[in-house]
């Protein structure tokens, strides 16, 4: 079986239908049929369930076709590197970020674009387990997350370059903050109704900021949990409650109804990195934005 062979066989098992598949490779339907049918013969398996037009991909079909995505994609890798040889940084860089990170590229992306104008940009915004399921299908070449990573994947399968920590400050609606106030302790923010940043699989950040009041023997009261920035910087603008975020959030939101303050007594941080697979090849445009990204933060 060669790589052409396996590119008919992904359209088919994407499509459904031969009629379909032969229409998106551009040929006609009898000799995709045939070509089907040598990889069957080939490979001594059943890899389509044929159930009136429709067909349906059998166990072994499933991993014929996962192991396939694989292959085909550190194919393109190949593909894409042997052409850099020869060629300068252009061409579309796919990039994620967490949105607590988003704040943290329009500046980047701004001297790379000036450096490198040849260069285009997909980015996907999201929380760990879609990013790390986009990273694992090679969607992305990487993304910038809060550390530590967490997805459906083994750690193992990335490799990390960390970044400049973020501190993290306190968010209270202004009308809570006396005018001219720059900082407060632990044991005064602990007494304002509390929001957390928090969901159902990502925990990370909650467990560091309530580590940090626990330290102090503190227990705020939390009043929601948030399964977004927006969504915590919202209700802090609302006069809901008070919350504590890494500085660059406030970055991107900025409502004149918030006060930002550092917390006198606590010096504690958000670990940020640049996460990719470890097995995969860097584009030249992601290896120079992955620089950038060192030396701007």
């Amino acid at each position: 079986m060669d790589m052409r062979q396996l590119r008919y066989f992904l359209a088919i098992a994407h499509e459904g239908q031969i009629t379909r598949a032969a229409k998106q490779l551009n040929m006609e339907q009898p000799p995709l049929s045939r070509q089907l049918k040598l990889i069957e013969q080939e490979l001594g398996v059943v890899l389509f369930d044929r159930n009136g037009k429709r067909l349906q991909l059998t166990q072994a079909g499933e991993m014929l076709r996962d192991r396939a995505l694989v292959l085909m994609k550190q194919f393109e890798d190949t593909i894409t590197y042997v052409q850099e040889l020869g060629e300068g940084v252009q061409g579309v860089l796919s990039i994620g970020a967490v949105v607590s990170c988003v704040s943290l590229l329009p500046p980047v992306l701004r001297k790379f674009t000036e450096k490198y104008p040849q260069v285009t940009f997909k980015i996907q915004e999201g929380d760990h387990f879609l990013l790390g399921e986009l990273l694992e299908n090679r969607d992305l070449e990487f993304i910038v997350t809060r550390l530590p990573f967490q997805s459906d994947f083994q750690s193992q399968h990335y490799s990390v370059l960390p970044l400049p920590s973020d501190p993290f400050v306190a968010l209270l609606p202004s009308e809570w903050c006396p005018p001219g106030q720059r900082a407060m302790t632990m044991e005064e923010l602990a007494g304002f109704p509390f929001l957390t940043l928090k969901t159902d699989r990502t925990t990370g950040m909650h467990l560091q900021v309530f580590h940090e009041f626990k330290r102090f023997g503190l227990e705020p009261r939390i009043v929601s949990e948030c399964s977004s920035v927006a969504i915590a910087i919202s209700l802090v603008a609302a006069g809901i409650g008070a919350a504590v975020l890494p500085n660059s959030v406030m970055r991107s939101f900025a409502p004149p109804s918030i006060a930002k303050v550092a917390i006198a007594d606590a010096h504690f941080h958000s670990e940020i990195g640049v996460v990719w697979l470890r097995d995969r090849h860097l584009s030249k445009s992601a290896r120079h934005l992955m620089e950038m990204l060192v030396e701007q933060i």
